[in-house]
């Protein structure tokens, strides 16, 4: 069991930073996933620079990290412009104007990379939303749109490496919390693998958000994207995915997996419970809905 939460702001932010809208989100539902959190966080983009975030460890570990990393900019003749180390990650800011696939599948071999892009971060980290925070001053980010996530570990260790969301590996900018299980997961990498996507991890998440920027790399608006995904994922799921511009949702057909929305002029709001819109809005009576079975939607910032 896992808990999800996505915003974005369309209008009035309420007072309220992207982050910490997030935070309040995830605490409603950390009862869900006590064993992780993460966020994927989106700033309005600077033109020809990305954003890398690494987790390095500590110590000797981020040591070598770091110099296997700067070896690797060199390499690809990224410049660095700013780098920052926060609890186990380092972030960088560099100006790289070649191909962003093969270079993030470079850096990928030079340290764990857990996002890359002109506006993403992720942070993610073992602990609660407020340890996380407590770390990475998550409440601090005052960006257009993210995502969430807390983590209850069922089928791999309870790391940062294994937290969600996950960034669409290959491709700047996607991202993706997810909720459920994806059983036709191997079938759908192998066709992803041969047509030379690389995967990082064994979680399902990650090949979500790859199948889905692919369809975009296509030409794939991300609703028709979203809608495709509907038919050639099978299993139990409901996700969140944004890019830079966009948030969206899918459900699979048996909607096992709970998810609730509301919207207004300012604002969409979605989470796996009522709890989570609650924390976001207290005091309020709240109009929401729980999208049906088999739907899928997008929301532009």
């Amino acid at each position: 069991m896992c808990g999800i939460a996505g915003i974005l702001f369309k209008g009035d932010h309420r007072n309220l930073t992207a982050g910490q809208a997030l935070i309040n989100m995830l605490d409603g539902c950390q009862h869900r996933g006590p064993d992780s959190t993460g966020f994927a966080l989106y700033r309005e983009p600077q033109e020809g620079e990305l954003r890398l975030r690494f987790i390095v460890g500590d110590g000797v570990e981020a040591q070598k990290a770091i110099a296997d990393i700067r070896e690797k900019f060199a390499e690809w003749g990224a410049d660095v412009i700013d780098e920052e180390t926060s609890g186990i990650t380092r972030s960088y800011t560099v100006k790289f104007d070649g191909d962003v696939q093969q270079f993030s599948y470079a850096m990928e071999h030079a340290a764990k990379l857990v996002s890359i892009g002109e506006s993403l971060d992720i942070i993610k980290d073992i602990g609660s939303a407020h340890d996380v925070d407590d770390i990475y001053a998550v409440n601090g980010f005052n960006g257009t749109h993210g995502l969430g996530h807390v983590r209850l570990a069922t089928e791999s260790d309870v790391k940062p490496e294994a937290a969600h969301p996950f960034w669409a590996t290959g491709f700047a900018d996607v991202a993706i919390v997810h909720n459920g299980q994806i059983t036709n997961y191997w079938k759908m990498r192998r066709r992803l693998e041969k047509r030379g996507f690389e995967f990082h991890t064994d979680n399902d998440s990650e090949l979500v958000a790859v199948y889905l920027a692919e369809k975009l790399k296509l030409g794939y608006t991300l609703k028709d994207a979203l809608k495709e995904s509907i038919d050639d994922l099978d299993g139990t799921f409901s996700f969140l995915v944004s890019t830079k511009d966009e948030i969206g949702y899918a459900k699979d057909r048996l909607a096992v997996k709970p998810m609730v929305k509301f919207e207004d002029d300012d604002i969409i709001a979605i989470a796996s419970e009522e709890v989570s819109l609650n924390k976001l809005f207290p005091g309020m009576a709240l109009n929401t809905m729980e999208p049906p079975p088999g739907t899928y939607d997008t929301w532009h910032k």
